[in-house]
């Protein structure tokens, strides 16, 4: 019996190694299931006529109470100037403020408003057996864990 070392079984997390196995590859997971996620996001929120752009944006107003276009471009995962054209159509449907920074005027601060936060409980009504169904199976702990490694691996790729 032959045994793998230690360099070869790393190997087929490589895509770059003749020995690279696709369904051992991290991102390939990562990939299906942030793809099947978002699928099922965007059927459910189309139902109360909404879509992912907008909940990631909903969500994190609700969290943070208000935040900057270019905070919420980095969290929501969008460009800017997609985020900047999203935020002024929320506005023009009631469910966010603007008014520019305090501090810094050419800084745009968001807020939600009490429209915003009836429609974030709409969409955790909607939308809460995917989360459930999600990680069914997984102790709060494997979810920790999962965070924890998901993070290590967020803070080791380039920002740019």
């Amino acid at each position: 019996v032959r045994m793998s070392t230690p360099k070869k079984r790393l190997n087929r997390y490589n895509p770059a190694s003749d020995d690279f196995k696709k369904e051992e590859f991290p991102f390939y997971w990562i990939a299906r299931v942030y793809g099947r996620y978002n699928m099922a996001m965007e059927k459910t929120l189309k139902k109360i006529d909404l879509d992912v752009p907008r909940w990631r944006i909903l969500f994190i107003l609700k969290e943070n109470g208000q935040s900057s276009i270019s905070e919420l471009s980095e969290h929501a995962i969008a460009k800017l100037s997609t985020v900047t054209k999203i935020v002024y159509r929320m506005k023009d449907d009631g469910l966010v403020d603007t008014a520019p920074c305090a501090n810094d005027g050419r800084v745009t601060q968001v807020t939600i408003t009490d429209h915003g936060r009836r429609t974030v409980e709409e969409i955790q009504a909607n939308t809460a057996h995917l989360f459930t169904n999600s990680f069914k199976g997984l102790t709060e702990a494997q979810i920790a864990k999962l965070n924890v490694t998901l993070e290590k691996i967020f803070a080791n790729l380039p920002e740019d």
